[in-house]
């Protein structure tokens, strides 16, 4: 708040003597600079709270916030000073978390479900392709109460992260087991 908008709030005889070089003019000043960081924190405020513009540094705290800090890993010591990233993000990247943060709420309607395990997952990875098979094995086999879940080929690298994702989304009484690769028998 600008010194002039302070004075507009006192009383007026205290606004007719502020005046340029009265003790008052100085601490309206003062005030005007004790606000400034305040301001300023307030005027972009709605950017730390959007996945999508925040800092790098504040998503896995906002991830935090949407009960994702189930499927967050840690990185390695000293890796935040060579990348410059945050020490808790997805294998995928900080683009991916960025994505699936902003969709969380909507993601957890559908908890437990093959459409939710499958949305989740492309969020997760940004990718497609994700196929979920549900009272058989991998060899096609019946087999009640457990699942299959297909992902791509590409996604070997992180297969950690699949087994976090697919561990904290499936029913709590399903078994599964994550093929990656190619398709599965049907």
């Amino acid at each position: 708040m600008k010194h002039q908008g302070i004075e507009q709030l006192l009383p007026g005889i205290f606004q007719r003597t502020a005046r340029m070089g009265s003790p008052l003019y100085a601490l309206l000043q003062v005030m005007e600079a004790l606000h400034g960081p305040s301001e300023a924190a307030l005027e972009d405020l709605d950017t730390k709270f959007n996945p999508r513009r925040t800092p790098d540094a504040f998503v896995p705290f906002l991830a935090r916030w949407v009960d994702l800090e189930r499927i967050l890993e840690r990185a390695v010591p000293g890796q935040r000073s060579k990348t410059n990233l945050p020490s808790e993000v997805l294998s995928t990247g900080l683009g991916n978390l960025r994505e699936l943060v902003a969709c969380a709420a909507r993601l957890s309607k559908w908890r437990g479900t093959r459409y939710g395990l499958i949305r989740f997952l492309q969020a997760a990875t940004g990718e497609s392709g994700f196929e979920v098979i549900e009272n058989q094995d991998s060899t096609g086999e019946p087999r009640l109460f457990h699942l299959v879940v297909r992902a791509p080929g590409t996604l070997r690298m992180h297969r950690s992260l699949l087994e976090r994702i697919v561990e904290s989304e499936k029913p709590a009484y399903v078994t599964y087991e994550l093929v990656i690769g190619p398709k599965v028998q049907e």
